[in-house]
Parts: structure tokens; C-alpha cells; sequence
């Protein structure tokens, strides 16, 4: 029989307006977003329905907003009775597969990323850290490319396996300059740089994983009633304890975001649902799997079609 897996995008999905048509066409949702407002004791809702969107991207509001975003519309397909086999989500989105899985409540998940935000935002000064997605090289030779150039004194590590073909890389802006030119001369195609605030997922974020530990502590966290799969084991986890550990871990640890579709494919999901901004989870899922069903919800129309699609897909 098949399974069903929801999963929930990263930093980088945010975009001025996301959201709104669910909170203005649903009661449920639109409580969700008054609760953010209220935990944060901010108009998170405002930020992200009038931007401007460099408000919306700092990583403190980026995080929580996307969240807000992605469980506003988990929260249509709980009214409709629809729930998950598997969740899973692309490093922020972890949290959002949390809330899913029963293992974080929303305030207490708006709450605790609006902090890693803000730890993640503080650790490495602007312009010392950065991030590039290196394209057409495999991740053992990549690997080997930023061990070099770390051992040669510019801190830089794997961030984010996110499908054949395309790894993030992430640590000092010197550091990942020079691995993005050393793979480039061992055969990978493309180095592009990315548009972000801090070298997430790298040795960097360690300083932040230390602060963050302690607001998990200050927390509820349950044993998972949903299978949630780690980012940094790639396999599904249920306890408390293990997934307390594994979200400090995975602030600088990488996202094994390819080997964590493969193992719900694996465990027999066939059908995915990206919940939340964008489509990009639903491109790199494609990527890994080309036979798997994936739709994506980031509104009212397209959460209708996918209720409409789950109807008729055999689960």
C-alpha cells in the first residue's frame, strides 16, 4: 500500500504575500498566525503579508515566518482529516515536520526557531561567512575538495546534499571561495554563490548550537506520533530525547536531504506533499525519484487540488 509523506521547505522559500489567502479564507489558519503574533509579542503576520522583503529574509523572520506559513496549511489538512505516513523538512522545516509529527507545539516551534534564528544571525559577523551550491560532483569528491581546503586553514564543509548533482557547500567566505575554484578544476560544472546571511550547517554554527540547546530544554518535546526523519541522520526518529539532540546537531551538521527521500521511498512513500512557500522541495524530490507523485501546497486553490488528488491516489 502507499504511503504518504509531508514535507516542509527551508530558509530561501520566503516571498512577500505568503500565506495570506489561507489566512484570509480560513479561521483555522488565521489562528495560527494570531498565535505567532502573540508568542513572538510581534506583527510577524504583517511582515510577512506587506514585507518589504529584506525585513522578511533576516534569518529571525525568515524562519519563523515560514513556519507560520507551512503550518497554517498543515492545519487545513488536519481539519480535513488528511495526515502524513512520514514528515520530513529541508533544515528549517524540520521544525514544521515537528509540529506534524505531534513532537513541538506551533507556539513552542515559533518560539524556539525565532531564537536559532537569532543564534544562527549572531554567531559569524556579516561577511565572514558564506554558502555555494556546487553543481555535477559527486559528494565523496566533494568532501575530499572541502578537507583540503580546510586543512589548509579556511574552514568549509558539506551543508546541504540535496540531490544528484547539486551539494551546498558552507564555512568562511575564503574558505568556500576556494573550494567552489578547487571542484571546478576537479570536474565539477557549476560554483554559484548563494544569497545568504551565515554559513548555515557548517563548523561555524557551533556557538549557536551551544544557545540553542538551551531553549530546547525550556521546551515540551514529545515523543513523535508521526515517524519524523532527521536531517542529520536521514533516517525517521520518535524520540524525544534523540530529536533534542539531533536539532542541535543540525545546526552544523548537513542536510541529508537526498537520502532522506530515498529512505521514505524506501519505507514506501509514493506520494509527497511540499506544505508551505515555493516549490523547491518538489524539484529536488523529482530529482532523486522521477516516479514520484509530488504536489505542492502554498495556497487555498492548490490545497484544494491536492485534497481533490489524495482522493484519487490509492493510499
Amino acid at each position: 500500500m502507499s504511503k504518504l509523506a509531508f514535507i516542509f521547505p527551508g530558509q530561501g522559500s520566503q516571498s512577500v504575500g505568503m500565506g495570506k489567502d489561507v489566512h484570509d479564507q480560513s479561521e483555522t489558519a488565521r489562528s495560527i498566525f494570531e498565535a505567532a503574533d502573540e508568542k513572538l509579542g510581534m506583527k510577524l503576520s504583517e511582515i510577512m503579508f506587506e514585507g518589504p522583503q529584506e525585513t522578511l529574509t533576516l534569518t529571525y523572520n525568515a524562519q519563523p515566518a515560514l513556519l507560520t506559513a507551512s503550518t497554517a496549511i498543515l492545519s487545513k489538512f488536519r481539519e480535513n482529516g488528511i495526515s502524513p505516513d512520514y514528515a520530513a523538512g529541508h533544515s528549517l522545516g524540520e521544525y514544521s515536520a515537528l509540529v506534524a509529527s505531534g513532537v513541538l507545539s506551533f507556539e513552542d516551534a515559533v518560539y524556539a526557531v525565532r531564537k536559532r534564528g537569532e543564534y544562527m544571525n549572531e554567531a559569524v559577523p556579516a561577511g565572514i561567512g558564506a554558502m555555494a551550491a556546487i553543481m555535477g560532483m559527486d559528494a565523496d569528491a566533494l568532501k575530499s575538495v572541502t578537507e583540503e581546503v580546510t586543512a589548509s586553514g579556511f574552514s568549509v564543509q558539506l551543508a546541504n546534499l540535496n540531490c544528484p548533482g547539486q551539494i551546498v557547500i558552507s564555512g568562511t567566505a575564503e574558505g568556500v571561495e576556494k573550494a567552489s575554484a578547487l571542484a571546478k578544476e576537479k570536474g565539477a560544472k557549476r560554483a554559484i554563490a548563494l544569497d545568504v546571511s551565515g554559513p548555515f550547517h557548517s563548523e561555524l554554527m557551533k556557538p549557536a548550537a551551544e544557545k540553542f540547546a538551551a531553549v530546547l530544554e525550556e521546551l515540551e518535546v514529545n515523543d513523535a506520533a508521526i515517524p519524523a526523519v532527521a536531517n542529520v541522520t536521514a533516517k525517521p526518529v520518535a524520540d524525544k530525547n534523540e530529536i533534542k539532540r539531533l536539532l542541535v546537531e543540525q545546526l552544523y551538521s548537513p542536510v541529508r536531504w537526498e537520502e532522506s527521500v530515498r529512505e521514505m521511498i524506501d519505507q514506501g512513500v509514493t506520494v509527497f506533499v511540499e506544505i508551505g512557500p515555493g516549490k523547491v522541495l518538489s524539484g529536488l524530490v523529482k530529482k532523486i525519484d522521477r516516479s514520484a507523485e509530488v504536489i505542492a501546497v502554498s495556497d487555498m486553490a492548490s490545497f484544494e487540488a491536492a485534497v481533490q488528488k489524495l482522493k484519487e491516489v490509492q493510499l
